[in-house]
Protein backbone atom coordinates (compact mmCIF):
# COMPACT_ATOMS: atom_id res chain seq x y z
CA UNK A 1 0.00 0.00 0.00
CA UNK A 2 2.80 2.41 0.94
CA UNK A 3 4.58 1.70 -2.35
CA UNK A 4 1.40 2.41 -4.29
CA UNK A 5 0.77 5.64 -2.38
CA UNK A 6 4.36 6.79 -2.90
CA UNK A 7 4.14 5.99 -6.60
CA UNK A 8 0.89 7.93 -6.98
CA UNK A 9 2.41 10.97 -5.24
CA UNK A 10 5.44 10.97 -7.53
CA UNK A 11 3.31 10.44 -10.65
CA UNK A 12 0.94 13.27 -9.70
CA UNK A 13 3.91 15.54 -8.97
CA UNK A 14 5.50 14.67 -12.32
CA UNK A 15 2.27 15.27 -14.24
CA UNK A 16 1.78 18.65 -12.55
CA UNK A 17 5.23 19.69 -13.75
CA UNK A 18 5.38 18.10 -17.21
CA UNK A 19 1.91 18.83 -18.61
CA UNK A 20 2.11 22.66 -18.57
CA UNK A 21 5.61 22.58 -20.07
CA UNK A 22 4.50 20.11 -22.76
CA UNK A 23 1.53 22.29 -23.70
CA UNK A 24 3.85 25.29 -23.95
CA UNK A 25 6.16 23.35 -26.29
CA UNK A 26 3.17 22.55 -28.50
CA UNK A 27 1.91 26.14 -28.61
CA UNK A 28 1.17 27.47 -32.12
CA UNK A 29 2.41 30.87 -30.94
CA UNK A 30 5.98 29.58 -31.25
CA UNK A 31 5.79 29.62 -35.06
CA UNK A 32 8.08 32.21 -36.63
CA UNK A 33 9.35 33.38 -33.27
CA UNK A 34 13.01 34.29 -32.82
CA UNK A 35 14.91 31.39 -31.15
CA UNK A 36 16.26 33.68 -28.42
CA UNK A 37 12.74 34.92 -27.67
CA UNK A 38 11.47 31.34 -27.50
CA UNK A 39 14.33 30.39 -25.19
CA UNK A 40 13.59 33.36 -22.94
CA UNK A 41 9.94 32.38 -22.79
CA UNK A 42 10.70 28.79 -21.87
CA UNK A 43 13.11 29.94 -19.19
CA UNK A 44 10.09 31.68 -17.67
CA UNK A 45 7.99 28.51 -18.00
CA UNK A 46 10.70 26.47 -16.28
CA UNK A 47 10.90 29.08 -13.53
CA UNK A 48 7.19 28.66 -12.79
CA UNK A 49 7.66 24.88 -12.64
CA UNK A 50 10.58 25.33 -10.24
CA UNK A 51 8.33 27.41 -8.01
CA UNK A 52 6.24 24.27 -7.47
CA UNK A 53 9.27 22.10 -6.75
CA UNK A 54 10.67 24.44 -4.08
CA UNK A 55 7.79 24.45 -1.55
CA UNK A 56 7.13 20.75 -2.13
CA UNK A 57 10.74 20.02 -1.17
CA UNK A 58 10.54 22.42 1.76
CA UNK A 59 7.43 20.62 3.05
CA UNK A 60 9.21 17.28 2.98
CA UNK A 61 6.11 15.54 1.58
CA UNK A 62 7.81 13.61 -1.22
CA UNK A 63 8.17 9.97 -0.17
CA UNK A 64 11.65 8.49 -0.21
CA UNK A 65 13.43 11.85 0.16
CA UNK A 66 15.29 12.29 3.46
CA UNK A 67 15.42 15.62 5.30
CA UNK A 68 19.09 16.09 4.47
CA UNK A 69 18.50 15.35 0.80
CA UNK A 70 15.49 17.66 0.42
CA UNK A 71 17.49 20.50 1.98
CA UNK A 72 20.28 19.98 -0.54
CA UNK A 73 17.80 19.69 -3.41
CA UNK A 74 16.01 22.82 -2.20
CA UNK A 75 19.27 24.76 -2.42
CA UNK A 76 20.08 23.23 -5.82
CA UNK A 77 16.71 24.06 -7.36
CA UNK A 78 16.88 27.50 -5.79
CA UNK A 79 20.07 28.08 -7.73
CA UNK A 80 18.43 26.77 -10.90
CA UNK A 81 15.53 29.17 -10.33
CA UNK A 82 17.96 32.10 -10.23
CA UNK A 83 19.59 30.88 -13.45
CA UNK A 84 16.18 30.48 -15.15
CA UNK A 85 15.15 34.02 -14.19
CA UNK A 86 18.45 35.46 -15.44
CA UNK A 87 18.06 33.56 -18.73
CA UNK A 88 14.46 34.79 -19.04
CA UNK A 89 15.39 38.45 -18.54
CA UNK A 90 18.60 38.24 -20.58
CA UNK A 91 16.77 36.71 -23.54
CA UNK A 92 14.10 39.40 -23.44
CA UNK A 93 16.83 42.04 -23.17
CA UNK A 94 18.52 40.73 -26.32
CA UNK A 95 15.26 40.71 -28.28
CA UNK A 96 13.84 43.99 -26.96
CA UNK A 97 16.04 46.12 -24.64
CA UNK A 98 13.56 49.06 -24.37
CA UNK A 99 10.80 46.78 -23.06
CA UNK A 100 13.11 45.35 -20.41
CA UNK A 101 14.28 48.82 -19.36
CA UNK A 102 10.65 49.98 -19.04
CA UNK A 103 9.85 46.91 -16.95
CA UNK A 104 12.82 47.40 -14.64
CA UNK A 105 11.89 51.06 -14.21
CA UNK A 106 8.26 50.07 -13.49
CA UNK A 107 6.98 52.24 -16.36
CA UNK A 108 5.96 49.45 -18.73
CA UNK A 109 2.43 49.77 -20.16
CA UNK A 110 1.91 46.01 -19.65
CA UNK A 111 0.67 45.29 -16.10
CA UNK A 112 2.32 41.86 -15.91
CA UNK A 113 5.81 43.35 -16.23
CA UNK A 114 5.83 45.01 -12.80
CA UNK A 115 4.75 41.78 -11.10
CA UNK A 116 7.50 39.87 -12.86
CA UNK A 117 10.15 42.39 -11.86
CA UNK A 118 8.92 42.34 -8.26
CA UNK A 119 9.22 38.55 -8.18
CA UNK A 120 12.66 38.72 -9.82
CA UNK A 121 14.11 41.03 -7.18
CA UNK A 122 12.60 38.89 -4.43
CA UNK A 123 14.26 35.81 -5.95
CA UNK A 124 17.61 37.59 -6.07
CA UNK A 125 17.07 38.78 -2.52
CA UNK A 126 16.38 35.24 -1.35
CA UNK A 127 19.53 33.96 -3.04
CA UNK A 128 21.60 36.73 -1.49
CA UNK A 129 20.09 36.06 1.92
CA UNK A 130 20.95 32.36 1.60
CA UNK A 131 24.56 33.17 0.76
CA UNK A 132 24.96 35.72 3.55
CA UNK A 133 23.05 33.90 6.31
CA UNK A 134 26.14 32.45 7.96
CA UNK A 135 28.46 35.45 7.44
CA UNK A 136 25.77 37.70 8.93
CA UNK A 137 25.15 35.16 11.71
CA UNK A 138 21.40 35.44 11.34
CA UNK A 139 19.36 33.55 13.89
CA UNK A 140 17.46 30.63 12.39
CA UNK A 141 14.09 32.17 13.31
CA UNK A 142 15.02 35.47 11.63
CA UNK A 143 16.23 33.61 8.54
CA UNK A 144 13.01 31.58 8.31
CA UNK A 145 10.83 34.65 8.68
CA UNK A 146 12.75 36.58 6.00
CA UNK A 147 12.81 33.58 3.68
CA UNK A 148 9.09 32.95 4.10
CA UNK A 149 8.25 36.63 3.50
CA UNK A 150 10.31 36.71 0.31
CA UNK A 151 8.74 33.42 -0.78
CA UNK A 152 5.27 34.98 -0.52
CA UNK A 153 6.43 37.93 -2.65
CA UNK A 154 8.04 35.59 -5.19
CA UNK A 155 4.99 33.36 -5.55
CA UNK A 156 2.49 36.22 -5.58
CA UNK A 157 4.42 38.21 -8.17
CA UNK A 158 5.20 35.19 -10.34
CA UNK A 159 1.65 33.85 -10.33
CA UNK A 160 0.10 37.20 -11.25
CA UNK A 161 2.83 37.72 -13.86
CA UNK A 162 2.17 34.32 -15.39
CA UNK A 163 -1.62 34.52 -15.32
CA UNK A 164 -1.72 37.96 -16.94
CA UNK A 165 0.54 36.93 -19.83
CA UNK A 166 -1.30 35.49 -22.83
CA UNK A 167 1.63 33.60 -24.26
CA UNK A 168 2.83 30.09 -25.01
CA UNK A 169 1.43 28.48 -21.86
CA UNK A 170 -1.98 26.88 -22.25
CA UNK A 171 -4.53 28.65 -20.06
CA UNK A 172 -6.02 25.76 -18.07
CA UNK A 173 -2.75 23.94 -17.34
CA UNK A 174 -1.08 27.24 -16.46
CA UNK A 175 -3.88 28.13 -14.05
CA UNK A 176 -3.73 24.71 -12.40
CA UNK A 177 0.06 24.94 -12.05
CA UNK A 178 -0.18 28.39 -10.48
CA UNK A 179 -2.89 27.17 -8.08
CA UNK A 180 -0.67 24.26 -7.05
CA UNK A 181 2.25 26.63 -6.50
CA UNK A 182 0.11 28.75 -4.17
CA UNK A 183 -1.22 25.72 -2.28
CA UNK A 184 2.24 24.16 -1.89
CA UNK A 185 3.69 27.46 -0.69
CA UNK A 186 0.95 27.92 1.90
CA UNK A 187 1.53 24.39 3.19
CA UNK A 188 5.30 24.88 3.37
CA UNK A 189 5.10 28.22 5.15
CA UNK A 190 2.40 27.13 7.59
CA UNK A 191 4.63 24.28 8.75
CA UNK A 192 7.68 26.40 9.50
CA UNK A 193 9.01 26.42 13.05
CA UNK A 194 8.86 30.21 13.23
CA UNK A 195 5.05 29.99 12.90
CA UNK A 196 4.29 26.67 14.62
CA UNK A 197 6.80 26.89 17.45
CA UNK A 198 8.08 23.37 16.76
CA UNK A 199 10.92 22.03 14.59
CA UNK A 200 10.14 20.29 11.33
Amino acid sequence: MEVTRATLIWVAFGVALVVPVAFAFASPLLAWRDPIYVGAGFAGVIAIALLLIQPVLASGVLPGVSALRWRRLHRLFGGLLVVAVIAHVAGLWITSPPDVVDALMFVSPTPFSAWGVLAMWAIFGTALLAVLRRPLRLRWQVWQLCHATLAVVIVSGSVVHGILIEGTMETVSKTVLCALVIAATIKAISGLKVFTGRAR
